[in-house]
């Protein structure tokens, strides 16, 4: 499992579109597979799941992103999930690191 978290500042529908469409364009077999958006007065929380095969490791891997924002303070969380073939203990995360990174590439642009 790998996670990384970051504050950040702008506008949430911009940012969750371009998160999106990142995750997406970051690798052909990357899919969406499902989301979930909440909001109260001020505050958003955008949830989504995306899917990839990671050739390294032979399976597929997760991406969970959590998208929290009060008007233009924003905080996303990423944990990825998958990507080991052992049955008691993971043995590579490849698979899973390189779908972060992905993301922190995306990050790192906006």
């Amino acid at each position: 499992m790998a996670k990384m978290e970051r504050s950040l500042k702008g506008d949430f529908d911009s940012i969750l579109k371009r998160l999106h469409e990142g995750i997406l364009s970051g690798s052909m077999s990357a899919s969406y597979e499902e989301g979930s958006d909440w909001q109260t007065g001020d505050a958003r929380v955008a949830v989504r799941v995306y899917e990839r095969y990671s050739w390294i490791g032979s399976n597929r891997v997760s991406l969970a992103i959590t998208l929290a924002a009060r008007d233009d303070d924003l905080f996303l969380s990423a944990i990825t999930s998958g990507g080991s073939q052992a049955m008691f203990f993971k043995i590579n995360t490849w698979g899973e690191s390189g779908f972060l990174r992905k993301l922190e590439q995306v990050v790192e642009s906006l």
